[in-house]
């Protein structure tokens, strides 16, 4: 049984930071790319940042230099650092993984969710 469980998220001022944290636990053998996605009321899900196993990062052109995704492979844990927040990034926050519970056989998790508010 795998599980990705986020926590971090919160109510902030716009130009305030969080950090957002997920971790993964149960059975696993390897986790490939792991990334953050966001849903705001009434618009679909999308991606804001991915991380490659060996570091490597891709981010949405929205969130670029305010944005920052980082991993722990130690800890099987994924990180997103925001700063300067604005009221747009007002939305749930999905941690993601593409890992392999036995070897060479990938699938994509999903975690909860953690709401992130930005507002006076």
């Amino acid at each position: 049984q795998v599980q990705l469980v986020e926590s971090g998220g919160g109510l902030v001022q716009p130009g305030g930071s969080l950090r957002l944290s997920c971790a993964a636990s149960g059975r696993i053998f390897r986790i490939n790319d792991m990334g953050w996605y966001r849903q705001a009321p009434g618009k679909q899900r999308e991606l804001v940042a991915r991380i490659t196993s060996s570091g490597s990062t891709n981010y949405a052109d929205s969130v670029k230099g305010r944005l920052t995704i980082s991993r722990d492979n130690a800890k099987n844990t994924v990180y997103l650092q925001m700063n300067s927040l604005k009221p747009e990034d007002t939305a749930v926050y999905y941690c993601n993984a593409d890992l392999e519970v036995v070897p060479f056989r990938a699938h994509t998790f999903w975690g909860q969710g953690t709401q992130v508010t930005v507002s006076l």
